[in-house]
């Protein structure tokens, strides 16, 4: 197995634990948590709500028992985006290939429990693509202005981290054209940055402080604050510190940046809004757990889910970097095989998929660089 193929298999195992672990914990507080569960959580476990179909009838979603939700259908809706197209994508190409695909790919919708497409399962935010891309007829490069400003496009770009393996710069540039189609202000750029994380975890050598440092290199504003005062926070840990005190301070280091307010499910008046001086709040603690954890994946995982609120988000960004940076070594693979089953999906499929395009897209990327570098000395030969 190549490098590219290993690393691959590794964001995406270690993103979808995160996302099927985070699930069950998504929306509810620490204190929640451990009440439900009878302390933190260690695995899979059963629904927050056991009546889940009729508990929250807005979200009747099967969210725990190891299914995967949102976050890991849209990111393998993106990988059969790029194996269709077999190149680098751009705003146009979600108008033209990734919504459709929503609206016509009858698949299983772990979290219905049926199949469907996956338009019936996607968030409001992410319907929104539908909405202004087919019905709108709006510019892709900016139909994600006026959209709720959220993770929702960032939760599934790790798939360009790895087509952009070891170039952050390149996958931050393609993530925000990409996430122009869905998202703006520090949505779209929470994309581009969290795509940069992945890229940067699967170089050769990657460390948890050449992550960080890829995403201050390419983070911007109100983002790149964040994403300092939670690194910041994580670092002056004491070696000691319990994994409620890193919780709560990665939650403290957050808050000013967080439109959303402390009431997780009663969001402020001004919650996700476009600003210049906010940022997600899931991107910057997923690297705060990393480096909390010093890359440790499961311990790094856990720690996300167990600080609740976008919890399945914050745990599959987290996933995807700490895999990213170990290898699939780092994997549990009776956890990933117990998602697996329960959610009827085979992640290999898509980690060879991704890993295959991945491979297309870097050679035809040595010959555009071949082309640009015969330009560049043909222009100072002139």
């Amino acid at each position: 197995m190549s490098w590219i193929q290993e690393r691959t298999a590794a964001v995406l195992a270690g993103s979808a634990i995160g996302d099927a672990l985070g699930g069950a914990a998504e929306g509810f507080s620490p204190e929640k948590i451990k009440e439900r569960y009878g302390g933190r959580i260690d695995g899979i476990v059963p629904p927050y709500h056991l009546d889940w179909q009729t508990a929250r009838p807005v979200s009747p979603y099967h969210k725990g028992d190891g299914h995967i939700t949102d976050d890991t259908l849209m990111t393998q809706a993106l990988i059969r985006v790029y194996a269709d197209r077999r190149d680098h994508l751009d705003a146009f190409a979600v108008a033209e290939l990734l919504v459709p695909l929503l609206q016509t790919e009858i698949r299983w919708i772990p979290e219905l429990e049926r199949e469907s497409i996956l338009l019936q399962r996607i968030f409001l935010a992410e319907k929104w693509l539908v909405a202004r891309l087919q019905y709108g007829h709006v510019d892709p490069r900016e139909a994600g202005v006026g959209n709720v400003v959220n993770c929702g496009a960032a939760m599934y770009m790790a798939p360009v981290g790895i087509v952009n393996a070891g170039n952050p710069r390149a996958a931050y540039a393609e993530a925000i054209d990409i996430a122009g189609a869905h998202q703006s202000s520090y949505g779209r750029e929470a994309a581009g940055v969290f795509a940069a994380a992945v890229a940067a975890s699967v170089a050769v050598g990657a460390t948890v402080d050449s992550v960080i440092d890829a995403a201050l290199d390419v983070a911007h504003d109100g983002t790149a604050a964040a994403i300092r005062a939670v690194v910041d926070a994580a670092r002056a840990l004491p070696a000691d510190a319990t994994d409620d005190e890193i919780g709560t301070a990665l939650r403290d280091a957050i808050r000013p940046f967080d439109t959303v307010g402390d009431a997780y499910r009663e969001p402020l008046m001004d919650a996700r809004v476009p600003s210049r001086t906010k940022s997600i709040e899931e991107l910057p603690v997923a690297l705060g757990f990393l480096v909390a954890y010093d890359g440790a994946f499961l311990p790094t995982v856990l720690g996300a889910v167990n600080y609740g609120r976008d919890s399945d988000s914050i745990a599959s960004m987290a996933g995807s970097v700490a895999a990213g940076i170990g290898g699939r070594d780092v994997i549990p693979a009776d956890m990933l095989d117990t998602i697996a089953t329960a959610s009827r999906v085979d992640f290999d499929e898509y980690a060879t998929l991704l890993s295959d395009v991945a491979v297309e897209i870097m050679e035809r990327d040595v010959i555009r660089a071949e082309a640009d570098v015969r330009r560049v000395a043909s222009l100072r030969a002139a």
